[in-house]
């Protein structure tokens, strides 16, 4: 009988999903918002309460929600892992001003401002915190879920809220161990606090350099085997095993999940391993998604209406103008610091687990964990939209502050941007690509056909030569996010990454090789990473091969990946080891 209700549950599951979630995608409201309402229409909190009216209504109900959350936050892992698989140590670094910055004044000012809302309110110090500490941090899944949906997760404001969510996911130890305190009298919060940090740091720190030890020896080991399932086995395991060592340690498994993303990005198998991972991670995140839906009551909601809705109300007005005022002192420019306050103004899954252990430990009263777990759980249903409507408004305060700059000084404002040099059919499809995951873009080129082709496209271009740095300097070089380099001159190409490199040291360099002698001078000259024509074009002409005999598309990608790798890492070792026998001047 179990395993019929088990069977009936997980159709139960997939029927709601391939009805709700196409429903809200053509709608436009994105899929986390279609699994959240698909959630609430199914669990005990909805269709649950009309099974006394007419039995029917129980075969499309779930009630065992434990079950399903179990598998709901192995989707979240496998969402983080796959986050850290598209970054690197090195970008993660890149961001860790902003995580540290933005995020620490985030967490601790929404803190305070909720805590001081709460006392005001007539709540208890003990309540009022622990509402502070819940409400301050956001849910990792759905933002960062939500943002790849629309393309943000890219931008500068997606990576600014990927790095406070990174912080927040730290910040689990510290709220657990205050919780604990708070429900022993008379408890010593400083030096458990201080140990609490130092424990995080610690299991961060072991995490990287066992995996680092173990990670690659095991990934070579699984590749020479040439057996998708035992890559795709020792993938899970590192998975597992990353977010049970954080957990076990007191931190969020997530942050775990995430660290071994990291990990695996440094290895020659990210690509296979990301098209293996991806199916899990939907399903599994859809679950997760449909889970928290399920956590709220319709008939409660409906029954406490006014409460509710001046807390959500009060909860999203504290966090949007103190998460604002927090990301104006980083220093953020004002349409991402509107867009990321409106991202991270919902509540996280791990408030559930706050109310949880609060309430256990008498630190607040069931009744009102109850309440706070429901405002939480709708904070996080309306995530997806406070995340467009945004969206929109730094939309608009963008077009307000360029077209306020160029009335001022005559010129366009740039800022964490890419400048493209030269704007041929590389160029054109660099930009395009940019365009489409909505990151900011400014070319240069000598070909006046070029460019007005380009103006008229909608395209940010202009003529000049991208080799004089005074040039590029009036395109905001120095607060370039990277620059490309597609010209289709050698020898021009190569001067403008030396001006690049000798004017900003720092500058993150892409460019476009004619040929492999070519792709190691660009290297020679500073460039970070090279891409030589027929380099890429012998493996689409070999990948089409390999898949015209009948090689599956996912052997074709792995062996693709690997032979890009490998022929990536000869010409940088060459051009090390040129460089070292003649230097270029200058």
């Amino acid at each position: 009988m179990d395993q019929v209700a088990d069977f009936r549950q997980l159709l139960v599951f997939l029927v709601a999903a391939g009805i709700v979630v196409p429903l809200f995608q053509h709608l436009k409201l994105g899929v986390v918002m279609g699994f959240l309402i698909a959630g609430i229409i199914v669990g005990p909190g909805g269709f649950g309460h009309l099974v006394p009216i007419n039995s029917l209504f129980g075969y499309a109900t779930i009630t065992n929600v434990g079950q399903l959350q179990a598998l709901g936050d192995l989707g979240i892992l496998f969402l983080l892992f796959t986050i850290g698989l598209e970054l690197s140590f090195a970008r993660v670094g890149a961001i860790g001003r902003l995580m540290l910055g933005a995020g620490g004044l985030q967490v601790a000012l929404v803190t305070a401002a909720i805590y001081g809302a709460g006392a005001l309110s007539g709540f208890e110090f003990d309540d009022s915190l622990v509402f502070g500490m819940a409400f301050a941090l956001s849910s990792t899944a759905i933002v960062t879920q939500s943002l790849a949906e629309r393309r943000r997760l890219g931008t500068p404001t997606g990576r600014i809220a990927l790095g406070v969510l990174i912080l927040q996911d730290l910040m689990v130890v510290p709220i657990v161990i205050i919780v604990g305190i708070l429900g022993q009298k008379g408890a010593s919060v400083g030096p458990s606090l201080v140990k609490g940090i130092a424990l995080a740091v610690v299991v961060v720190i072991a995490v990287v350099l066992l995996g680092r030890t173990i990670v690659k020896p095991l990934m070579r080991f699984a590749g020479a085997t040439g057996n998708r399932t035992l890559l795709i086995s020792i993938t899970l395991l590192i998975i597992v095993a990353a977010g049970a060592i954080t957990s076990r340690a007191g931190l969020s498994a997530a942050l775990g999940a995430f660290l071994a993303g990291l990990l695996l990005s440094e290895t020659e198998y990210r690509h296979q391993i990301d098209v293996e991972v991806e199916p899990f991670k939907d399903l599994l995140l859809g679950l997760f998604f449909m889970t928290v839906g399920m956590t709220i009551d319709v008939v409660a909601v409906i029954g406490q209406l006014p409460l509710i809705l001046g807390a959500l109300a009060m909860l999203f007005a504290v966090k949007l103008a103190v998460g604002y005022l927090a990301f104006r002192m980083a220093r953020l420019p004002r349409p991402g610091a509107v867009e990321t306050a409106f991202i991270l103004a919902g509540a996280g899954e791990f408030a559930f687990v706050v109310f949880t252990l609060a309430a256990r430990d008498n630190v607040i009263a069931p009744d009102i964990a109850r309440l706070a777990t429901t405002i939480a759980a709708l904070s996080m249903v309306l995530s997806p939209l406070l995340g467009i409507v945004g969206g929109k408004l730094a939309a608009r305060f963008k077009a307000r502050d360029a077209q306020a700059s160029q009335g001022v000084t005559g010129q366009e404002s740039f800022s964490d941007h890419v400048i493209i040099g030269g704007f041929g059919r590389f160029g054109a499809t660099v930009a395009a690509l940019l365009a489409a995951e909505d990151i900011p873009h400014v070319a240069l080129d000598l070909n006046s056909e070029h460019v007005r082709r380009a103006s008229k496209e909608g395209h940010a271009i202009f003529f000049g030569d991208a080799t004089r740095p005074e040039i590029l300097a009036k395109l905001g070089a120095d607060k370039a996010r990277a620059f490309v380099v597609t010209l289709d001159e050698t020898g021009v190409a190569e001067r403008m990454v030396q001006t690049i490199r000798e004017h900003w040291p720092n500058a993150i360099i892409h460019a476009r090789a004619r040929s492999l002698t070519h792709a190691r001078r660009l290297l020679e000259c500073g460039a970070t990473d090279v891409v030589p024509e027929a380099l890429e074009g012998s493996l689409q002409l070999a990948g089409n091969l390999l898949a015209g005999i009948g090689l599956p598309d996912e052997a074709v990608e792995q062996r693709l990946a690997v032979a890009r790798e490998v022929a990536r890492s000869r010409m940088r070792d060459q051009a090390a080891a040129d460089g070292k026998a003649a230097p270029i001047d200058g």
